[in-house]
C-alpha cells in the first residue's frame, strides 16, 4: 500500500559509513483483544543517522508512538511483533527485558509528552537524576548528585543547585520537562525518542526546549526520533520527515520536500488542516482568505459594541496567600465580552489567562475589583439566584479524559448538567436532548451508550462540547480546548464550536497559547503577562502588527510549518536576545 521512498534514501549530511542509530526493518505491530488481533503498526522501516533528526508525524492512531516504543521494547505484553529492530547495531526484537533495562537510558532513551507523570512526585529531582546514572555508571552518591547539578545546568535551569532538592511540583512546566531531558541525556546516549516534547508547553517555552534538544543533538551527535502532530515543530526541528497513516509510512523525505512538496494526498490533507500564525512578513499580509476562522476589524461592528457585555472584568485583582508569601496572580485586569463574540486570552504559563478565566467563571473570587456576568455583580449573587447566572456559562477542559467521568457513559456525562441544575425533563426528554446535542457537534447519537474511554479523543472532546452547551449557555469558556489534538481534528473541533457559536449566539472566552488558532478563531485578543494585560485589541492586527516588545517576541516564538521560512524567523529570534523575564 505504500508509495513511500524508502526513508534512508534521504540523508541529512551524515557520512555514508556512520552507523544508523536506529534501524527499524519491517516492522509490524497487532495487539491481542477478545475480538482477535488488531494490526496498529504494518511494514514500516526507517533509519536514524548520528546528529539527525528524524519527524515521525501522523493523526492518532496512525501508529507513530507504537514505534517509538516498540523501538525502545516498551509494548504491552498483549503485542506481537514482526520485523527487526535495533539501536545501535544492538538487536532490540525478542531481547530479554535484562537486557533491554542495561540499554534504555545508556544507548537510547525517551522523553514522554507529560513530564508530570514522568517524574516520581515524591522524590527530589536531582535525586531522580542521580538515580538513572548510577543505574548505568558506578559512581558514588556524591558524585552522581554533583554531576545531576550539572546537567541541571547544561539543560538551563537557573539556580540548579538549589532546584536539584525541590520536588516537581515546585517547578514550571518548562522546568519539569528540561528535568526530563537532564535524565533522558544523562548517560550520553546514541538515540533520543521524544514523544510529544512540546505539546503542553506555551510558544516561548516550546522554543527553549527545540533550541535546547537542537544544541544537544549537535553537540554531542545524538540521533532523534521525533513523534509530534505540530508541524510548525517538524519544520523547526526536523532534518527528515516519515508521515504515517492507518499504520503504514506513506511518504518520506527531506523536511522541505515533505512540508513544501507533499506527494501523498494524505500529507497534503494533513498540512491542509494545519492553523497558519499570518506574521508581518513579504508576501504575509494576513490570515489566509477564505479559512473558517478567518476574521477581521470588520466584525467589530458599532453595532455589536453597544451591546451590554455578557461577562465584565473591572480592575480585577487576585491574590493567593498572605503576608511576603502572597503571590499577586492578577493585577488590575480589565476586559469584557459580548453575546456572539470570541475573545482569546493569550501569554506565557504564569501569565494569569487561565487564572481571569476562572475568576469569570466565578471560580475564584477577586480580592479587588468586580466581576459582572449576564449583567449582575457576582459578588452580590447568591444561592439559587447565583445558581441560575453560572447556569448560564459552558466549560470546555483541555483533557477530556480528566474532565469526563469514566464511569459513566456518554449520555450521562452530557445529561449531568441537567441533574445538577435540576432542569425538569424526563427520561426520555433527556435522551432526545443527548441525541441532539451529539449530532450538532458530528457524532452519531448510537456514542451515547459508550464509555468516554472507548472514544477517540477529538470525540471525546465533542462530547465535552456537548456537555457544556447542554443548558444552552450564553458564554462558552474554552480553557486550552484543542492544544493536545491532531491538526485535523482540531480543526473539526473549531468548525464545530464556530458552527454553534454562529447558530446559538454564545459568546467564546478561549483561552490558549496556540496564536495560531486564536488568529483565526477570536475577533478581539488579550495578551497578558505576569498578572497584566500587556496588549489588547482586533485580532487581525494585534497578532500581526503588535505593539509591544513582549507580543512580538512570543509571535517570534511561534514555529510556522514552512522550513525555510521558519530558519528566517529562527535566526531572527536568535539574534534579539530574550529577556530574563521570558526564560522558563
Amino acid at each position: 500500500m505504500s508509495n513511500a521512498t524508502h526513508p534512508g534514501a534521504t540523508g541529512s549530511g551524515a557520512n555514508d559509513d556512520q552507523r544508523d542509530v536506529l534501524q527499524v526493518d519491517a516492522l509490524g505491530v497487532a495487539f491481542g483483544t477478545e475480538n482477535g488481533d488488531v494490526a496498529a503498526v504494518r511494514g514500516v522501516s526507517l533509519r536514524v543517522r548520528p546528529g539527525e533528526t528524524l519527524a515521525l508525524v501522523g493523526e492518532s492512531g496512525s501508529g507513530k508512538s507504537t514505534v517509538a516504543l516498540a523501538a525502545l521494547g516498551l509494548l504491552p505484553g498483549n503485542a506481537r511483533t514482526t520485523g527487526r529492530v535495533s539501536i545501535d547495531g544492538t538487536e532490540i526484537t525478542g531481547a530479554t527485558e535484562p537486557h533491554l533495562a542495561s540499554l534504555r537510558g545508556r544507548t537510547a532513551s525517551m522523553v514522554f509528552q507529560e513530564p508530570a507523570t514522568a517524574l516520581d512526585p515524591l522524590t527530589r529531582v536531582g535525586a531522580q537524576i542521580s538515580e538513572v546514572i548510577r543505574n548505568h555508571r558506578p559512581l558514588s552518591r556524591a558524585q552522581a548528585a554533583e554531576e545531576a547539578v550539572q546537567l541541571l545546568r547544561r539543560v538551563g535551569i537557573p539556580e540548579p543547585e538549589k532546584r536539584a532538592s525541590a520536588f516537581p511540583f515546585q517547578l514550571s512546566g518548562g522546568q519539569r520537562q528540561r528535568v526530563v531531558i537532564a535524565m533522558a541525556i544523562a548517560n550520553a546516549p546514541g538515540l533520543l525518542i521524544a514523544d510529544e516534547p512540546t505539546t503542553a508547553l506555551d510558544v516561548t517555552v516550546q522554543a527553549d526546549i527545540l533550541d535546547l534538544l537542537r544544541a544537544l543533538a549537535a553537540d554531542s551527535g545524538t540521533g532523534v526520533l521525533l513523534v509530534t502532530h505540530n508541524m510548525g515543530v517538524v519544520a523547526d526541528f526536523a532534518d527528515r520527515v516519515a508521515v504515517m497513516f492507518q499504520g503504514e509510512i506513506v511518504e518520506t523525505g527531506t523536511v522541505e520536500d515533505v512540508l513544501l512538496r507533499p506527494q501523498h494526498a494524505y500529507t497534503r490533507r494533513l498540512l491542509a488542516a494545519v492553523p497558519r500564525l499570518a506574521v508581518a512578513q513579504a508576501g504575509a499580509t494576513a490570515p489566509t482568505p477564505g479559512t473558517p476562522f478567518t476574521v477581521t476589524e470588520a466584525d467589530l461592528t458599532p453595532a455589536a459594541a453597544e451591546v451590554a457585555p455578557v461577562v465584565e472584568l473591572r480592575d480585577v485583582a487576585v491574590h493567593f496567600g498572605r503576608g511576603r508569601r502572597s503571590v499577586h496572580a492578577l493585577d488590575g485586569v480589565s476586559f469584557s465580552l459580548r453575546p456572539g463574540e470570541t475573545l482569546g486570552l493569550v501569554g506565557e504559563s504564569g501569565s494569569g489567562k487561565s487564572t481571569a478565566a476562572r475568576v469569570a467563571l466565578g471560580l475564584i473570587a477577586p480580592t479587588t475589583g468586580s466581576v459582572s456576568l449576564f449583567g449582575t455583580d457576582l459578588r452580590t449573587a447568591r444561592g439559587r439566584s447565583r445558581r441560575e447566572l453560572l447556569a448560564g456559562i459552558g466549560v470546555v477542559l483541555q483533557d477530556p479524559v480528566a474532565s469526563l467521568d469514566a464511569r459513566m457513559s456518554v449520555a450521562e456525562c452530557v445529561a449531568e448538567p441537567l441533574r445538577v441544575h435540576r432542569r425538569s425533563m424526563t427520561a426520555a426528554e433527556r435522551r432526545e436532548r443527548v441525541g441532539e446535542l451529539l449530532e450538532r457537534v458530528r457524532l452519531p447519537r448510537e456514542l451515547a451508550n459508550r464509555g468516554p474511554r472507548e472514544l477517540s479523543g477529538g470525540q471525546r472532546q465533542r462530547v465535552s462540547l456537548a456537555r457544556a452547551l447542554v443548558l444552552q449557555p450564553r458564554l462558552l469558556v474554552a480553557d486550552e480546548p484543542t492544544s493536545a489534538l491532531d491538526v485535523s481534528v482540531q480543526q473539526t473541533v473549531l468548525e464545530v464550536i464556530g458552527e454553534l457559536q454562529d447558530e446559538l449566539g454564545f459568546a467564546c472566552l478561549f483561552v490558549s497559547h496556540d496564536l495560531a488558532v486564536v488568529q483565526r478563531f477570536a475577533q478581539r485578543v488579550v495578551v497578558m503577562r505576569a498578572g497584566r494585560i500587556e496588549e489588547e485589541g482586533a485580532t487581525a492586527t494585534t497578532l500581526l502588527h503588535p505593539e509591544t516588545e513582549y507580543t512580538r517576541r512570543l509571535i517570534a516564538a511561534v514555529p510556522v510549518p514552512d522550513p525555510v521560512l521558519q530558519r528566517r524567523r529562527r535566526a531572527d529570534r536568535t539574534a534579539t536576545p530574550a529577556t530574563a523575564e521570558g526564560a522558563a
